[in-house]
């Protein structure tokens, strides 16, 4: 076992936590970057020959790519961190990442090369939701098996930490480079951002370089070993098929929180109440710099109560705040605006994401936990996360600008969520889900 809920972290943990938090900043990073230029830049620098709608539309398309992207990348580098080892799976997937997002602000403008500026961004955002879609899995079973396992839920947290300081990194670069003027925001700009990421996967690799397997996969390597069976990770999970099923549908309400308070959010209060984009990109930046304590709070908290009690309690909250949330949007009041964001995401959202990862790693036995939380985490976060937007405001516009069918669709998917959690078999004491198979074949 890593330790004790009372010993404190040693630096192989600390560099645990450190090389794990890095990847989901990144993770983060670039899609909440690149779901801001898609919106503001993208149909201006890539598809200027086109309807200014028909223009929006494909750059939202490409958005939407990525996450489809997402299941496949897990499904490859799930087994490899099984099989392998998740250093050598973090190691891949943040340089794959590092180079997509830097690929994407080197290319250049639909204005200098025609059509194959918008296939090199299509091409770009395509590796990078493959290389996303390794990501989360292989992080959060190394930190999860590191961390002491009575605080397994706070330092799995951490993870969602890094994604608040990605919330605030890139809403905030994007913001004050365009401070200055539009043609060169335009021009050269926004690429500095997309650039950086390279930097940030230096920093990464730099760090997950020293990076430990943990004890209890090693113990299950040499046990495998010893009796001469190598284990299929994807027969594995799917041998016990209820938590692979169950880790999708529990994953569901996580996914579409942000999108629907803060995306199709965004977007409804500028369309709806004609609210400038800047005060919702500002709330942004305030949800994420919360988000930074709020999760290893929650995370805390899972541990004391378990993650059952707070993710449900996630689920229920959602489905209880979203509507007040987007009355406050319709107030216009900036105050009661960035209110709305932190009532209807911080306090029921990141309860979810806070607990989600952690509660996937104890759904699955070692041999097989990356492939699980991958397909559990990639497959909700496309089907959930990757349509939100599109869904919402598709209802919205069937009823002619009314909210409630959000508020409905928000509760059915919490409710989905919220059985599927309290119906999982979860391990939180560290002791095996199934019995270890030391005969078989080589699937």
């Amino acid at each position: 076992m890593a330790g004790t809920a009372t010993q404190p972290l040693s630096g192989t943990q600390k560099r645990t936590i450190a090389g794990g938090a890095i990847g989901t900043l990144m993770e983060y990073y670039d899609y909440y970057l690149y779901g801001l230029a898609s919106a503001a830049i993208f149909p201006a620098v890539f598809f200027t020959g086109e309807d200014p709608i028909v223009a929006q539309l494909s750059s939202f398309a490409t958005f939407a790519v990525g996450f489809f992207l997402r299941p496949v990348g897990g499904l490859v580098f799930g087994p490899i961190g099984d099989r392998v080892g998740r250093k050598m799976t973090l190691l891949i997937t943040v340089v794959g990442m590092g180079i997509a997002t830097a690929g994407i602000g080197l290319i250049p403008a639909e204005s200098s090369i025609g059509i194959a500026a918008p296939l090199l961004l299509i091409f770009f955002r395509m590796c990078q939701g493959f290389f996303v879609g390794g990501e989360m899995g292989g992080a959060a079973t190394l930190v999860v098996e590191h961390a002491p396992v009575g605080r397994r839920g706070m330092y799995g947290a951490f993870l969602i930490s890094g994604a608040g300081i990605a919330n605030v990194a890139s809403a905030g670069l994007m913001a004050g480079l365009g401070l200055g003027p539009e043609s060169w925001f335009l021009t050269w700009g926004w690429r500095i951002p997309f650039v950086l990421g390279l930097v940030l996967a230096i920093i990464a690799v730099v760090l997950r370089s020293r990076l430990e397997e943990s004890d209890e996969f090693k113990e299950t390597r040499r046990a495998q070993a010893d009796a001469g069976v190598r284990v299929n990770p994807l027969v594995e999970v799917f041998r016990h098929p209820r938590n692979a099923i169950m880790g999708i549908l529990i994953g569901l309400p996580q996914s579409i929180a942000g999108y629907v308070v803060l995306t199709f959010g965004i977007a409804y209060m500028v369309n709806q109440n004609d609210i400038p984009a800047w005060q919702g990109f500002a709330g942004t930046m305030i949800v994420g710099l919360l988000q930074i304590v709020v999760a290893p709070a929650y995370g805390a908290l899972s541990d004391r109560i378990g993650r059952r009690r707070v993710y449900i309690a996630g689920c229920v909250g959602f489905a209880l705040l979203v509507w007040p949330a987007f009355l406050l949007f319709g107030t216009s009041n900036l105050v009661l605006i960035w209110v709305g964001m932190i009532v209807g995401f911080v306090i029921p959202g990141v309860a979810m994401q806070a607990t989600l990862q952690t509660m996937l790693a104890e759904m699955f036995d070692p041999e097989a936990r990356t492939t699980g939380v991958n397909i559990g985490y990639q497959i909700s976060n496309t089907l959930g996360g990757g349509l939100a937007p599109f869904i919402c405001t598709g209802l919205v516009a069937l009823v002619g600008g009314q909210i409630w069918p959000v508020v409905v669709y928000s509760a059915v998917i919490c409710v989905v969520g919220a059985v599927a959690t309290a119906t999982a078999r979860i391990s939180a004491d560290g002791s095996r889900l199934h019995e270890l198979r030391t005969v078989t074949a080589n699937a």
